[in-house]
């Protein structure tokens, strides 16, 4: 990434929320924009513009020669399908995480990728804060026993991102990336919705016999909060100190982006990613199946 590039990949934001918002300046960071050219973004609300950025209409983004990459930062419902119409315009796609909302349709579009000899990239900036270089650095070389891994926050529509196992999945990847492929043993469900509570247990299991649990715990009044305890053959550790300052971390996750559309990353990490991806997802799947079986 350190030479100029012959030319620049032109890029359509779709959605323009909190994400969108982080995407849109991070593609006007000196450093990126030697690589990408902001065109525009799609939305479904009239905006005109969003800070000196035209906003186009998704049809003209499919067809535009001009747009080689679109960045999906929309609820997490309407990915799959934004997603499918991009790779089948021929364009590279990034997407904040979960990529879909099921297993299956995820595949899918992996192979669409393929076919179309394009980049499907989904963003994961969790596994580039300061906390979890912590975790992986003090779990690196010990045998875990038991651990637990809890995550409260202030209710989410259900409906825009999915079931708790998909909108949580940065918490499973965080599991599945320290303690490697994971069995699930049971998952429950306690659903008021009158209340707009939600907290869902999920029971899992490493290749090693290890036990973890993982809580996604939603409600009026929780405040946004992880809690970490891990046993392991040798001490423990109970929750994660002050790591610093999450600094850039969508501006990293687009420099690996950047890396992809460079071929500067190795099809054998590439192929390692998207297992562990499908991993989560397989995994979040199951447990929804689980907690919903009419689902």
């Amino acid at each position: 990434m350190n030479a100029e590039p012959e030319r620049k990949f032109g890029v359509v934001v779709v959605g323009v929320g909190r994400a969108g918002t982080v995407r849109i300046r991070d593609l006007r960071d000196p450093h990126s924009s030697a690589f990408l050219n902001l065109i525009g973004f799609v939305s479904r609300r009239e905006l005109g513009s969003l800070d000196d950025v035209q906003q186009i209409s998704l049809e003209d983004a499919l067809c535009s020669q001009e747009i080689e990459v679109a960045y999906i930062c929309s609820e997490s419902s309407s990915h799959e399908d934004y997603i499918r119409q991009f790779l089948q315009a021929g364009k590279h796609v990034l997407v904040e995480y979960p990529m879909t909302l099921s297993f299956t349709a995820a595949q899918d579009l992996w192979e669409l990728a393929a076919q179309k000899g394009r980049v499907l990239h989904e963003e994961h900036v969790e596994l580039l804060m300061e906390e979890f270089a912590f975790l992986r650095k003090e779990v690196m070389g010990k045998e875990l026993l038991k651990g637990s891994l809890h995550f409260t926050a202030s209710p989410l529509e259900e409906e825009k991102f999915g079931f708790p196992a998909f909108s949580g999945i940065s918490r499973l990847t965080w599991l599945v990336c320290l303690f490697g492929e994971l069995s699930l043993i049971s998952a429950t469900l306690e659903d008021r919705k009158e209340d707009q509570y939600l907290k869902m247990t999920v029971q899992l299991e490493t290749q090693n016999k290890g036990l973890l649990c993982w809580i996604e715990e939603k409600g009026p009044g929780l405040k946004r909060n992880r809690y970490l305890s891990f046993q392991f053959k040798s001490g423990s550790l109970e929750n994660v100190p002050n790591a610093g300052v999450n600094r850039n971390i969508f501006l990293k996750d687009q420099d690996i982006f950047i890396q992809k559309l460079l071929g500067q990353v190795s099809s054998e990490d590439l192929a390692a990613e998207q297992k562990r991806i499908m991993h989560c997802l397989g995994l979040a799947e199951d447990i929804q199946k689980l907690c919903r079986p009419q689902k």
